[in-house]
């Protein structure tokens, strides 16, 4: 794994990626000739639904499936870790059908992936908020990107739990210490992608834990809010994870 690239270019969906694991990627940049473009959907579709829905727009403005980069699910509640893992399963299911995910491939799986649990207004099970796709762009002006949603967790290890950043501790030391940890891999990121935050359109959190005291001093202050900050009131996908985060700076977004 350490001879492969770091960014790898998934080449049929115009774009390149930042390698993670087998369920998704840790962000997208669209690869010159092409830009990113966000779609929402006005209400979480069912997953099935929403891919249905993807495939169907993808085809309206003639663009193939392989150009879906990116994803952000809303769940009823966290995952337990083999709750997670077994979800993950069924939905590279679709990407693989696209041409996407091929199991085994050791540069992994090409999509960015934001999956949270709404605290209000919860869905009946795994749905789709929005995704976001390539679209040709002889002429961009600049480059495109969406990271996928990065939690408090350090990467590696056998469980989620083993890894999260100060477990269950959700005191003012405790949460400045998470949001610390997410917002410098959200920068990791976007470096290995040749981005920075004057580059970010939107920054995204998701959290349940009161962290208003941290947006200046972590976000505001780097230049992480010039566009202001969305807070969504959800819960990170895995039981004992309490902050994501993702970053993107799509060329134009569109509600379906």
């Amino acid at each position: 794994m350490s001879d492969l690239p770091a960014v790898p270019v998934f080449a049929p969906g115009g774009y390149r990626y930042v390698r993670a694991v087998f369920q998704y990627s840790g962000g997208v940049a669209a690869e010159p000739g092409y830009e990113i473009e966000r779609a929402r959907f006005l209400k979480p579709l069912p997953l099935a639904e929403a891919f249905a829905a993807v495939e169907a727009h993808l085809k309206a403005i003639g663009r193939p499936t392989t150009a879906f980069a990116q994803c952000e699910l809303r769940s009823p509640e966290p995952f337990t870790d083999q709750g997670f893992f077994d979800f993950n399963k069924v939905y590279v299911g679709t990407l693989a059908r696209w041409g996407i995910y091929k199991d085994g491939d050791p540069l992994m799986n090409p999509v960015a992936r934001t999956n949270v649990g709404p605290e209000y207004d919860k869905p009946a099970g795994p749905s789709m908020f929005a995704f976001s796709y390539t679209v040709p762009a002889p002429n961009a002006r600049r480059g495109t990107f969406v990271l996928a949603g990065g939690g408090d967790a350090r990467e590696g290890g056998p469980s989620y739990r083993d890894r999260i950043v100060r477990l269950r501790d959700t005191s003012p030391e405790g949460l400045r210490e998470k949001v610390s940890f997410v917002i410098a891999e959200m920068e990791r990121r976007m470096k290995l992608l040749g981005f920075g935050w004057q580059d970010a359109v939107t920054t995204e959190i998701y959290t349940v834990q009161n962290v208003g005291h941290l947006v200046g001093e972590l976000l505001a202050a780097r230049g992480a809010a010039a566009g202001g900050v969305v807070w969504n009131y959800t819960r990170p996908p895995v039981v004992d994870l309490e902050y994501e985060m993702d970053v993107r700076g799509a060329a134009r977004e569109i509600v379906l």
